[in-house]
C-alpha cells in the first residue's frame, strides 16, 4: 500500500532522473556546438567529428532522444491527446526551418538541412501511431536503428532522401538527425517508458532530490526547446564579443546574401 501511495503522489510531478538525463545531454550539445562554431570561425584547429569524439557525440544525442521517448509515453499516459503531439510536431518543425534559414546566413557552407528540431518535428507527427504499442516499438526501433547504421556509410548523388538518412556526397552540416536511425531510438525509449513508467507512474523507487542546487542544475532539462533555440544566438554573440576581428568578415559575408 505504501508503494502504491508513493506512486500516486508522484504521478503529477516531474521525474528528476529524466530532467537530469536531458540536462546532461543539453550540456554536451552546447559543448559540441561551441567547438563547431570555433572551428568554423578558424578559432580552433580541428572539429570533434572523428575518433572517440564521434561516439561520445552519438551517445550524448542518443540519451536525449531516448529520454524524449520515455517522456512521450508518460505524457500520453496522463491523458495528452494524439492531436496535441501532431500540432507540437508542426510547431517544432517550423522552428527547425527557422534554424535552417538562420544557419544559411551564418554558416552557408554547413547550414542545417535536417537537424534535431526537424527530426523532432517529424517524429512528433509520427509518434501517435506508435504510442499504444509496447514490444512492437522495441522490435521496430531495433530495426530502424540497424537500417540507419547500414545507411551511414552510404551516400547518393541526390539530396532528396537526406531526411531519411541517405546523405549526398561530400555532405557537411552543423546539425544532422535523420529519421534513420534516430527515430528507432525514440521508439526504444517509448518501449522503456511503458515498462518503467506504466500509466505515468514511476515503477521503481529512487531518492527524490528537491534541493535548490539540484533543481537549478536540472532547469535546462525542463526547458529543452527553449535552450536549443537560445543557445546558438548566445554562443555566436559571445564569440563575436570575444573575437570581433575574426567574426566580422563572416558577418559581412552573411549580410551580402540579404536581398536589400
Amino acid at each position: 500500500m505504501a508503494a502504491t501511495t508513493q506512486l500516486y503522489t508522484t504521478r503529477h510531478n516531474r521525474f528528476w532522473e529524466i530532467d537530469l538525463v536531458r540536462t546532461v545531454a543539453l550540456l554536451g550539445l552546447l559543448f559540441f556546438h561551441t567547438r563547431e562554431l570555433l572551428y568554423h570561425f578558424d578559432l580552433c584547429a580541428e572539429p570533434l567529428a572523428s575518433g572517440v569524439w564521434f561516439y561520445i557525440r552519438a551517445v550524448n544525442a542518443g540519451l536525449f532522444i531516448f529520454s524524449a521517448g520515455v517522456a512521450l509515453t508518460i505524457a500520453y499516459s496522463r491523458g495528452k491527446r494524439m492531436s496535441s503531439f501532431m500540432l507540437r510536431g508542426l510547431k517544432i518543425f517550423g522552428l527547425g526551418m527557422l534554424i535552417t534559414l538562420l544557419s544559411l546566413l551564418v554558416v552557408p557552407e554547413e547550414y542545417v538541412r535536417f537537424g534535431i528540431l526537424h527530426f523532432f518535428g517529424i517524429a512528433f507527427i509520427l509518434v501517435p501511431f506508435f504510442l499504444r504499442f509496447r514490444y512492437i516499438n522495441l522490435i521496430l526501433g531495433a530495426a530502424v536503428i540497424a537500417a540507419g547504421i547500414c545507411l551511414w556509410s552510404t551516400s547518393a548523388d541526390f539530396p532528396w532522401l537526406l531526411w531519411l538518412g541517405l546523405r549526398p556526397h561530400h555532405f557537411r552540416t552543423l546539425d544532422y538527425f535523420p529519421l534513420l536511425p534516430w527515430f528507432g531510438l525514440l521508439l526504444v525509449g517509448m518501449f522503456f517508458g511503458k515498462i518503467l513508467y506504466p500509466e505515468g507512474n514511476r515503477r521503481f523507487n529512487i531518492p527524490e532530490f528537491s534541493s535548490p542546487v539540484a533543481s537549478g542544475f536540472m532547469l535546462l532539462g525542463r526547458h529543452p526547446l527553449v535552450v536549443y533555440l537560445a543557445h546558438l544566438p548566445i554562443l555566436i554573440g559571445v564569440i563575436f564579443a570575444l573575437y570581433p576581428d575574426k567574426i566580422l568578415p563572416y558577418v559581412k559575408e552573411a549580410l551580402s546574401y540579404l536581398p536589400f
